[in-house]
């Protein structure tokens, strides 16, 4: 579309950053979907308060409690593809609302539950929820001047990490000042207030490209990546050379092989694997999924080693509460460095963003490294790491949707998110493993040994610097421009 460039009033209006351009409503439309964001990101850290003692609230196993975790993963890992395709297909507005709609039915089931089935199905619900972060992200780019989208998609971005962050700290307070239900009825008035707002805020625009639900597709995707992330997960219980986990292992990874040469095949795809294919699409994946192993690494060994009893001799013997707040400040450097990624997208360009922010998070595990000795140093790596996952997730959907049609943006942003997760996955799993290779005993107890910490730091380095090297393989070409300079018109069309 081709704008005039005279001086009458008329004609300001129509550029596209003219300061008519940014209006309230494109701010507070923003906020709304950062907020939805942050609190579905939330979810995902909100029972980690509780989790040891699960098995006596419930009544139940170790090994059934788990599931608990487990439903929200499988649940989020499947939900975010699909969501950025119906949001694509039949307008992301309403995909919002029933992603707020499904956040505030999980908790509203597990608040009024005290067994441990509807825990399972309530956290799995909640975990649906994960889907709004992808849509939130591709609507940003529908509803705001070019001029702001990639600071908008930046916080968008950066609520994935401080949710997480935030979450531990707020968790283990309402837990110890109330019943662990609490919880739950704080995440279910958090639920309605994100569907009032996004059902009252959000702009009434057509966002909908239409097309066909690709249901044995999303059946096929839905099963193999459960099958694959359930193997991973239980590995450290199950074994990881047992019958069990090698045969899902590889029964999920067939049915992904089938799913794949499935959507080839069709006109209407759920994943358009050809667009997934293309360089700066494709190594953006990978890149994620390195660096979100690097990112859910600090999740796990910071708050262990801040918790460890003193009388290692390198616990720190913090409190849950404790270790949570000094953990807190990380979180919030993700989300004030997020303009500053929004700044450097439209400087340098989102692939160097991404190179940085993968470069920051490294540094911050070799700090930690050498700095395990005090809970204010390990706050310092902990707040390096954050700055350079804040940096680097923000990059990401700019990378991305600057490299997809706008019809297929929230498709593209979804899968983005499930490599990320991906990532998150087998971090989880290979830090288990390394902490469990060498232990002491304590007390009757078998607790990791100083060295495996160590060796989680350097494996979580490691990882950061892959996905520094995979970014700076994608191409630079077409990467960013497609975002930064189409007008906001011609994306509403």
């Amino acid at each position: 579309m081709s704008h005039g460039h005279g001086s009458t009033p008329e004609a300001s209006l129509d550029q596209p950053d003219a300061a008519p351009k940014v209006p309230a409503g494109a701010v507070l439309s923003v906020v709304t979907l950062c907020f939805g964001g942050l609190v579905a990101a939330l979810m995902q850290t909100l029972i980690i308060p509780i989790q040891p003692d699960l098995p006596r609230l419930l009544g139940t196993s170790i090994g059934n409690a788990s599931w608990i975790i487990t439903a929200t993963l499988l649940a989020a890992a499947v939900a975010m593809p699909i969501a950025g395709r119906l949001g694509d297909m039949f307008g992301k507005q309403r995909v919002l609302l029933g992603s707020a709609v499904m956040l505030t039915l999980g908790s509203l089931l597990c608040a009024l539950g005290d067994t441990l089935v509807p825990l399972i199905i309530g956290r799995a619900v909640q975990g649906l929820a994960m889907g709004f972060i992808p849509v939130g992200m591709s609507l940003i780019r529908e509803i705001t001047p070019p001029n702001i989208t990639s600071m908008a998609v930046a916080a968008m971005s950066a609520t994935l990490g401080v949710g997480g962050a935030i979450g531990l700290p707020l968790s283990a307070w309402i837990v110890q000042t109330w019943d662990w239900h609490a919880l739950f009825w704080v995440a279910t008035g958090l639920g309605i207030f994100i569907v009032a707002a996004v059902g009252l805020v959000l702009p009434r625009i057509n966002t909908a490209a239409g097309g066909r639900l690709d249901v044995p597709g999303a059946i096929l995707l839905a099963i193999g990546l459960s099958a694959f992330l359930i193997a991973v997960s239980k590995a450290n219980d199950w074994g990881w050379t047992s019958g069990t986990t090698l045969g899902l292992g590889a029964a999920g990874l067939a049915v992904l092989v089938v799913f794949g040469f499935f959507e080839l095949r069709q006109n209407d795809p759920l994943v358009d694997l050809r667009t997934t294919a293309r360089p700066a699409v494709l190594l953006t994946n990978i890149a994620a999924a390195a660096i979100g192993f690097g990112m859910m690494a600090q999740s796990i060994i910071l708050p262990m080693l801040l918790r460890m009893p003193e009388v290692t001799g390198y616990g720190l013997g913090q409190t849950i509460l404790a270790a949570g707040l000094w953990l807190a400040p990380g979180g919030l450097m993700m989300m004030f460095f997020a303009p500053l990624s929004g700044l450097l997208i439209n400087k340098i360009g989102a692939k160097f963003t991404l190179a940085i922010g993968a470069t920051i998070l490294g540094l911050g595990y070799l700090f930690a490294f050498f700095l395990m000795d005090a809970a204010w140093k390990l706050m310092l790596a902990s707040i390096i790491c954050a700055i350079g996952v804040g940096i680097g997730y923000a990059a990401m959907p700019t990378l991305i949707m600057g490299s997809v049609p706008v019809t297929e943006a929230g498709a593209a942003v979804g899968l983005n998110g499930l490599m990320r997760s991906l990532g998150t996955t087998i971090a989880s799993a290979v830090m288990a493993a390394i902490l469990a290779s060498s232990t002491i005993s304590l007390g009757g107890a078998q607790i990791p040994d100083e060295s495996t910490f160590t060796w989680c730091f350097v494996v979580a380095a490691a990882a950061a610097f892959v996905g520094v090297a995979i970014t700076l393989l994608i191409p630079t070409k077409g990467a960013v421009s497609d975002l930064v300079e189409e007008p906001v018109e011609a994306r509403r069309h």
